[in-house]
């Protein structure tokens, strides 16, 4: 058994481990909140404009509309979207593990993106991955957002790739992040709408749908890619704050219990060592009533004093 010293420093210790797990959790919730009020304020202005380009574009040619250009070619550019940073549970595997999964269930020809340390490092000896963007997820700006998604979109349009996929956590809310593959180009119209569009809304275009298409088309594509990296973040934040309540909860666990087995019973323990040291009683004699006369006085039980 430990000493008391030992005891003690081990208490202290968890006691300021826990304090920091638990200002970690605040930090968590406060990054998380507005990482989802991004994300739930983007979706609305995402969806809608999806919903507009898919239907204003259904009409188009693939001479018109080069970004929905089905191409019979198995090149592939996977964008794989991970965190700088670790603990924050199975974040960042899960989605290196969706990227794998998905190269095997879908055979071609891949070239790897990376957005985000931990992908990067994931990939890091993969003779497939071609760039990595470290920086963007520091800051992730529309402005930072655009300049990758342009990249994308002038080399589907050069023919270097046949098709772009996204896989990134999808945040549902802070206990529950998916992993998923987003096809990103070409546009495909079916898979987005789910069959014929509900919606019977008729729109008028000035100029011309053609010169409005132009812009709308690129502009949707970007704020896709955009909204793909808020969910992300908002994911990591969600998942940072679960693993640190999951800690703050180990952490009070431990504390409890070394606070009870290493204080209080130590201490009950303790008690009848320092009594055996200071008085020790002697059980009487027994002896016969013939042989009391004989008893020598010096030699009656008494207690005796032991340092």
């Amino acid at each position: 058994m430990a000493n008391l010293k030992e005891l003690r420093n081990r208490i202290t210790s968890i006691g300021s481990t826990m304090k920091i797990t638990s200002a970690m959790k605040m930090v968590s919730a406060a990054k998380l909140k507005k990482a989802q009020d991004a994300i739930v304020q983007m979706r609305p202005y995402a969806s809608k404009l999806t919903e507009i380009l898919q239907k204003a574009s259904s009409t188009l040619d693939n001479s018109e509309n080069a970004y929905g250009e089905v191409r019979d070619g198995n090149r592939v550019r996977m964008v794989v979207i991970s965190s700088n940073r670790g603990l924050c549970g199975g974040f960042n595997s899960s989605v290196v593990k969706k990227a794998k999964s998905y190269m095997e269930a879908h055979p071609g020809e891949y070239t790897i993106a990376t957005v985000g340390k931990k992908a990067h490092d994931a990939f890091k000896y993969d003779s497939r991955k071609v760039s990595s963007n470290i920086e963007l997820w520091d800051n992730i700006t529309f402005e930072g957002a655009k300049q990758e998604a342009q990249t994308l979109m002038d080399g589907f349009i050069a023919g270097e790739f046949d098709k772009v996929v996204i896989l990134y956590n999808s945040f549902k809310n802070a206990a529950v992040q998916e992993p998923q593959a987003e096809q990103f180009l070409p546009i495909a119209m079916e898979e987005k709408l789910g069959g014929e569009p509900e919606d019977t809304t008729e729109y008028l275009y000035e100029p011309s749908m053609q010169e409005i298409l132009a812009d709308l088309i690129p502009t949707s594509l970007k704020t896709q890619f955009f909204a793909a990296l808020l969910d992300a973040n908002a994911s990591e934040h969600g998942a940072r704050m679960r693993r640190r309540c999951i800690r703050q909860q180990i952490t009070r666990k431990s504390f409890r219990v070394t606070s009870n087995s290493n204080t209080i019973r130590p201490v009950k323990q303790r008690l009848p060592t320092k009594s055996s040291r200071l008085l020790v009683v002697l059980t009487p004699w027994k002896v016969k009533k013939s042989e009391k006369k004989f008893l020598d006085p010096r030699r009656r039980p008494r207690a005796f004093l032991c340092l």
